[in-house]
């Protein structure tokens, strides 16, 4: 388990810490140990986890772990799901990798209850940290409870996400449950520019808005023309399902 203080020092007084090079270090001690890790991987979408899977795999066994109550509406969070799957499900056909996929329940009552107090925040403040760290918890808890040797999240990928408020929250929520945080920072080295190839590629639909409530709000998204075509898309694709990648106990 990686401590805070021991990353720090793998870098000059004053300097900000780079995350993705910390994984690198990380990937490295488990090619001298000959290990092969299981990774309980947070994914908010599809394209949060395109680049991300294609680098862990290399490395490790990963399972998605798609738990996002803060995403309105509830059509838009099944479209989500349902793009996820299919991405995996594309990527291990082309890849012969074997990821498998967890989804938790659409609790929005939770997530609600937990950033009532910051509706008003600007997006990428105290909310948004508020919101990292309720889903790296519960994606930590998962992980010690199904036994995985790592969690961690695609989040990192997305440029509009702090990634060192992100690796920060979960080196901390580690200490809670007794599986090991995995530091990264998936941007890094053209990892979004990838994921944005991974999406022409594989035909992945990209969302123009995080998913919460208050941010699309802020940003004048249409929930209305949303909620109408993810219902429809769900609509569409409500017959088909991905077996093949559904995570075993």
């Amino acid at each position: 388990m990686l401590e805070y203080d021991l990353i720090t020092e793998m870098f000059e007084k004053g300097q900000k810490i780079n995350f993705d090079l910390v994984l690198q270090k990380v990937i490295q001690d488990w090619q001298t140990q000959a290990a092969h890790p299981r990774i309980l991987l947070h994914s908010c979408c599809a394209p949060c986890s395109t680049y991300t899977l294609e680098y862990l795999t290399q490395f490790a066994d990963v399972t998605v772990y798609y738990d996002n109550p803060n995403i309105h509406p509830r059509m838009e969070f099944e479209r989500r799901k349902y793009v996820q799957q299919k991405f995996i499900a594309d990527f291990n056909e082309r890849t012969g990798n074997q990821v498998t996929f967890i989804a938790a329940e659409y609790e929005p009552s939770q997530w609600l209850s937990v950033v009532k107090d910051l509706k008003q925040a600007p997006e990428g403040g105290a909310r948004c940290t508020l919101c990292y760290s309720y889903r790296l918890d519960r994606v930590a808890k998962k992980a010690q409870e199904l036994g995985f040797d790592y969690f961690g999240s695609a989040l990192t990928i997305s440029p509009h996400k702090n990634a060192q408020t992100i690796n920060e929250l979960g080196l901390d929520i580690q200490h809670i449950y007794n599986v090991s945080y995995l530091p990264s920072d998936f941007k890094k080295r053209s990892g979004y520019l990838r994921s944005i190839e991974m999406c022409q590629e594989y035909d992945v639909y990209r969302q123009c808005y995080c998913g919460c409530l208050f941010a699309a709000r802020q940003q004048g998204v249409d929930l209305k023309a949303v909620n109408k075509k993810a219902t429809e898309f769900v609509r569409q694709h409500q017959d088909e399902t991905f077996p093949e990648i559904q995570y075993e106990n």
